[in-house]
């Protein structure tokens, strides 16, 4: 099957004849597969570049299959950028596929050392699901390093405007910075260090950074399900800790934790891991600041 996708891939490439469209921008053309990826080169890149987002808006990113006119659309690029083989184990299609001399392959996580993902005794194909925690952004310190790798690759591509990317990302990084303090002040003074989250395992670095207990319903693996076994004890925790909110998060079904807040007569709060955002999140202009922000007004409550 894949086979048979790489050749399809390849001949609508050599059917759109892979130059670029006439007419084409003096931008920097750069496309990125992950909310934050986009965000931040959006930031980074500013007026000297054209960055446009591969995900479909409101699409899962762990399921996400790319069409052959994804494959173009690369290959016409300047920069493609990703966050890591195991965060979007379909990218490799598309660099496979498109002219590695003509287009930058960029890992936004370059230089980041995975964590592994959480035992799980429920879940004994746990291992088999992800060698890797894959959500390295959500330590808004591997933030920063993804905001540096983004400012090189465009340094590479377009050296005359190298100041103007330095420029552009020290901002982002000063934000970032003002943004973990922010998280850190706030969590510190919570009573509560149980943060309960009725989706996959997505939370890890996040409750690494400040101190917390992260326990996910389900696997890094998205399409994961808890087993009956692993739902009871996830509504005893939510008993024994006195927690009165559980999470759950954007793009996936709410019912675990729904059912979790049913048992327990505890109330649902959104957590954003930020991998995409829907269509009314784009036009209003979220930035991954902004939903970093909801989410720290949500832990505060939860914590409490």
């Amino acid at each position: 099957m894949k086979r048979f996708l790489m050749l399809m891939l390849l001949m609508v490439l050599i059917a759109s004849g892979c130059s670029r469209p006439e007419g084409k921008s003096d931008k920097v053309q750069v496309v990125t597969t992950l909310f934050p990826l986009y965000d931040f080169a959006k930031r980074i890149g500013g007026e000297k570049a054209q960055v446009t987002l591969l995900l479909p808006p409101g699409i899962e990113p762990h399921s996400f299959e790319p069409r052959p006119e994804d494959v173009v659309r690369v290959n016409h690029a300047d920069l493609f950028i990703y966050t890591n083989p195991v965060m979007e184990p379909w990218a490799s299609s598309i660099v496979n596929a498109i002219d590695r001399g003509k287009v930058g392959i960029v890992e936004g996580s370059k230089g980041i050392a995975l964590l592994p993902p959480e035992p799980d005794p429920y879940d004994p194909q746990h291992e088999a699901h992800a060698k890797a925690d894959p959500h390295v952004w959500l330590d808004f310190g591997n933030a920063q390093v993804i905001a540096r790798n983004i400012q090189d690759a465009f340094i590479g591509r377009d050296p005359a405007n190298k100041a103007y990317y330095q420029q552009n990302a020290a901002k982002l990084i000063a934000d970032l910075v003002a943004l973990d303090q922010r998280f850190r002040q706030t969590l510190a003074q919570c009573p509560k260090k149980v943060l309960l989250h009725g989706g996959h395992y997505a939370f890890g670095y996040l409750a690494r950074r400040y101190g917390l207990q992260y326990i996910s319903a389900s696997a890094v693996n998205a399409d994961a399900e808890p087993t009956p076994a692993k739902l009871a004890e996830l509504v005893q925790i939510m008993r024994r800790e006195k927690l009165q909110y559980v999470y759950t998060e954007e793009l996936l079904s709410p019912r675990i934790a729904e059912t979790i807040a049913k048992e327990t007569g505890a109330k649902v709060l959104m957590l954003r891991a930020g991998h995409n955002v829907t269509r009314d999140d784009l036009a209003r202009g979220v930035s991954f600041i902004s939903l970093m922000e909801d989410n720290l007004r949500n832990l505060k409550t939860g914590l409490q």
